[in-house]
């Protein structure tokens, strides 16, 4: 069985559905939560999902082996990013190589890199007049939204959609595969 971590840093829509997805799943089991903010709404989720959830301040990230000697500990076989806000620690990516999977609401190259997330990402893409938009899941290295692409899902952009619109077309695309894609990347690296 293998085990992935989740990390978060806010609302914990895409931990429930990974959650979820992997609940009945006999080789690949949720082990936990990891988040840097507390009073956010996943920590919530995480209880309601009986999954034990660990809070880690900048200092313990990125100055200390506190989170790396967690993932041991719970013998966690991959990291994926659920929202997670940080950039990854060169300890837990040197752990980890190719076994950090992140999610991106944009088909990057395009609309990635710092401060390029969330909202941020479908007002872009809205106030630039693109015609697709859609998701990108790819390993996590060193740089924000720059490690090797996994899959990309694209969905179409009208004239006049807003980016609330736009945020909806992309949370029906990462609840469709990035649960699946998870499972196939785990799977096929046994």
């Amino acid at each position: 069985m293998k085990k992935i971590a989740l990390f978060a840093s806010g609302n914990g829509t895409n931990v429930q559905q990974i959650a979820e997805y992997f609940a009945e799943n006999k080789e690949i089991k949720v082990d936990c939560v990891v988040v840097n903010k507390q009073n956010i709404y996943v920590i919530e989720r995480a209880k309601n999902l009986n999954l034990p959830c660990f809070y880690f301040n900048r200092e313990d990230f990125y100055s200390t082996d506190k989170v790396l000697d967690l993932m041991r500990l719970r013998e966690v076989d991959y990291i994926i990013l659920a929202g997670f806000l940080w950039l990854i620690p060169q300890n837990l990516l040197a752990n980890y190589d190719n076994k950090i999977v992140n999610i991106h609401p944009a088909l990057l190259p395009k609309y990635g890199g710092k401060g390029m997330y969330g909202h941020h990402v479908h007002e872009a893409v809205v106030a630039n007049h693109e015609q697709e938009s859609g998701i990108t899941i790819h390993y996590v290295n060193e740089k924000y939204d720059s490690g090797d692409i996994i899959f990309q899902a694209r969905c179409k952009v009208e004239a006049n959609d807003t980016p609330d619109n736009v945020a909806g077309k992309i949370h029906l695309l990462e609840k469709e595969f990035y649960p699946q894609t998870i499972e196939k990347v785990v799977l096929e690296n046994k």
